[in-house]
């Protein structure tokens, strides 16, 4: 009996160690860096007028870093259907997922004043990597109040995940957000998303600080099927 308990122990702790690598190898996943197809740069001068602040970037001819990403991720919002806070008085809700992002008066959707949000029915829900958004790059400027928020729920009322939040004073009311406003480029802006699930993706704005009219051309979501 006395050396049943270490044989016992050694046949576990082996059959640990034989498992651990196929473990490892199941929770790996393999990323790469996000590949977007950009769109041509803004077609307007550079206005000499902008704001700056401790809570904007300053503008930059580069493009940020590219996020990680697994590999298989695709843009589920192509050709998804959208609805909006109110109707576009400028274009059609179906170009914010036409994959048409290009610095044009045609590629661009505009809506009243005030704040004002677009979402996107992504039909099912996916675990959500990355979310890629351009409000309006025809000029060089920067849009308030820049608020992405995702959910199963197409009310938002409940299981709500903010990736995105530039309002630093709340002016929006949907609560205070630590990211930074940031210059409309061919680049846009992209939110980590970490795989949360949602089928539903809204975006918010609050005019710009050039108008207090809303635009926006494109919403991209890079996601994987739930498993």
């Amino acid at each position: 009996m006395k050396n049943t308990l270490p044989k016992t122990l050694f046949a576990m702790a082996l059959t640990i160690a034989l498992l651990a690598p196929s473990v490892r190898a199941a929770n790996t996943i393999e990323t790469e860096p996000l590949k977007l197809n950009l769109p041509l740069h803004t077609l307007k001068g550079t206005p000499e007028d902008l704001p700056a602040g401790p809570n904007i970037e300053p503008p930059s001819d580069k493009a940020p870093p590219p996020i990680n990403v697994p590999k298989g991720v695709r843009n589920v919002a192509a050709g998804k259907s959208v609805t909006s806070s109110v109707p576009p008085f400028l274009g059609d809700l179906s170009q914010i997922t036409d994959s048409k992002k290009e610095p044009l008066d045609d590629d661009a959707t505009e809506f009243k004043k005030g704040v004002q949000w677009v979402q996107v029915d992504l039909g099912q829900s996916f675990a959500i990597h990355a979310v890629a958004m351009w409000h309006d790059h025809r000029y060089v400027q920067v849009m308030r109040d820049v608020i992405l928020q995702v959910s199963d729920d197409p009310e938002f009322h409940s299981g709500v995940t903010t990736l995105y939040n530039n309002d630093v004073d709340n002016s929006a009311g949907l609560g205070v957000g630590t990211d930074r406003e940031y210059f409309e480029l061919e680049f846009g802006r992209v939110a980590v998303g970490k795989g949360v699930k949602a089928r539903y993706v809204r975006g918010y704005t609050r005019g710009s600080s050039q108008s207090a009219l809303n635009c926006w051309q494109e919403i991209e979501v890079y996601a994987l099927p739930v498993k």
